[in-house]
């Protein structure tokens, strides 16, 4: 198509596709699924939004495709008609449209800046950015280390950085009191924000110990002092700390369950067989200090206990062993994950049963013991499409596929529970095509422990794009089977391209 003498002199991306036939526009849409349309009433209304668009093609490339259509031509107009689009009735004359996966996904009416419409086109469906909520614009918001270095040098007044990932909850809840009390304390003090979660900030995240989101720095003069942890804190819980600002106090140590007053018969390395040998029926939680689960359990562990204490006819009787100091039971037990129960009959090990959590569970098990129903199993225990791997194949395995999506995850973990089915569908969605792959790590298990500190894992789920077993990116789009097979889809895509402009040059 001809483009008018001032898109040369701009130098328009040559990504940006300038379209004028409905046949050609609807083909675009049928085989690229993530497109930012352009719409203008003249090439001269379009001329400043080309110029950010270029850079966004840029950006998107092999993501996100970006058209022109210029409605003031005697051909575009008929497209813009049979789209029922009309940029005249627009202030500026332009209208931006979004089409996903072949039909009309949204207008765009996020900030017209480079950075959201690239996260707009990186993940259509995502949050909007932190900057672009109006309530936090006395917010400083930071978005790379040399500006991050700059403003800690040049800031003198005392200073609270926010290191956050866009999806941490935790972060968003505490962001409204956040930028509430930025908006209160400006001029007096800096309240700053920065997204840490991409590998390219792992230096970052090691200079000020970002082990979690969000972790907030405070600085004085460029220098960091202290943490500020008070992740519930309302704008005037900031504001008074601010006032007298103090390192974190450390947490009075919690007494130990066997030191407390209670009828478990607390178990050590040293005293386990003899117990389990003079009693014929014994239930025994494996337990840590740390386990949020087990400190939900314990007082219902603890009724149990009680009223089997009293009980005639006593069914059994209630052990705790801490797996974290008796190492040689844990290991022995084969102890992975926390409260484990076992029951043991006459002596001998008979069951483990990861279902008794309350008192009457409990109970009425015992009144009645039989084999549990059997555990679900293992992610890769299933037979899927997803390639399972491991620290010392991983590499090899990578190097053999042109694409492949890994999904490092923890079985625990509740937001890697959701996104498995969706990962496996989408895997087996593409199980025929021999240069893609859908693959796996458990980070949970040891031997994987160094491999995912490698690859720049620092919260569940990560999802890393590796080509021919190199890392090109994170992946931060939807985490639902769309999100996942877009994503590999629009690679294919342009793997098929190339190889067209290849034969069309021969």
């Amino acid at each position: 198509a001809f483009l008018p003498v001032f898109v040369y002199s701009l130098k328009v991306s040559p990504l940006i596709e300038k379209i004028s036939d409905h046949k050609d526009f609807k083909k675009l849409l049928r085989t690229r699924n993530n497109v930012l349309a352009l719409y203008s009433k003249s090439a001269a209304a379009a001329e400043s939004s080309l110029r950010l668009l270029s850079s966004v093609a840029q950006e998107v490339k092999g993501r996100g495709t970006i058209s022109w259509i210029d409605c003031g031509d005697t051909e575009s107009r008929k497209l813009c008609k049979k789209m029922k689009v009309d940029p005249n009735s627009k202030e500026k004359g332009v209208e931006l449209l979004h089409y996903k996966d072949g039909a009309f996904h949204t207008e765009y009416n996020r900030a017209v800046t480079l950075k959201s419409m690239v996260a707009f086109l990186k993940d259509p469906e995502g949050a909007p950015l932190w900057e672009e909520d109006p309530e936090a614009k006395d917010v400083v918001h930071v978005d790379s280390e040399k500006e991050l270095r700059r403003l800690l040098k040049k800031e003198d007044k005392p200073l609270l950085m926010m290191f956050y990932a866009p999806w941490c909850g935790v972060c968003k809840r505490m962001m409204p009191s956040y930028q509430q009390a930025a908006t209160e304390l400006k001029g007096k003090y800096v309240l700053a924000g920065m997204n840490v979660y991409a590998a390219e900030f792992e230096r970052i995240k090691e200079e000020y110990n970002v082990r979690g989101y969000p972790t907030i720095c405070y600085f004085e003069k460029g220098k960091f002092l202290f943490h500020f942890e008070n992740y519930g804190a309302t704008a005037a819980d900031i504001a008074e700390w601010l006032k007298n600002p103090q390192a974190p106090q450390p947490q009075a140590p919690e007494t130990p369950w066997a030191d407390e007053e209670n009828v478990v018969y607390h178990l050590t390395d040293e005293d386990f067989d003899k117990f389990i040998k003079d009693h014929s029926s014994v239930l025994v939680m494996f337990h840590a200090p740390w386990c949020g689960h087990c400190k939900k359990m314990k007082p219902e562990y603890e009724k149990a206990a009680e009223f089997l204490h009293v009980a005639n006819d006593s069914p059994g009787v209630l052990a705790a062993v801490d797996a974290t100091v008796n190492k040689a039971l844990a290991e022995r037990y084969h102890i992975s994950g926390f409260p484990t129960l076992k029951y043991f009959k006459d002596g001998e090990e008979k069951y483990t049963l990861p279902h008794l959590r309350t008192k009457k569970k409990i109970i009425d098990w015992l009144l009645n013991p039989e084999a549990p129903p059997p555990p679900e199993p293992a992610w890769e225990e299933k037979q899927t499409s997803v390639i399972h791997l491991a620290g010392e194949d991983f590499r090899e395995s990578l190097k053999k596929k042109k694409h492949t999506l890994v999904m490092f995850y923890a079985p625990w973990c509740p937001h890697c529970k959701n996104a498995i089915p969706h990962f496996t569908t989408a895997a087996e969605v593409f199980k025929e095509d021999r240069k893609i792959a859908y693959a796996a790590v458990d980070c949970a298990k040891e031997q994987n422990h160094d491999l995912c500190k490698q690859e720049g894992v620092d919260g569940y789920p990560t999802f890393n794009y590796y080509n021919y077993g190199k890392f090109v990116e994170k992946y931060t789009g939807e985490r639902g089977e769309s999100g996942f097979t877009t994503f590999m889809r629009t690679l294919r895509e342009r793997d098929h391209e190339r190889v067209g402009k290849k034969k069309d040059e021969l």
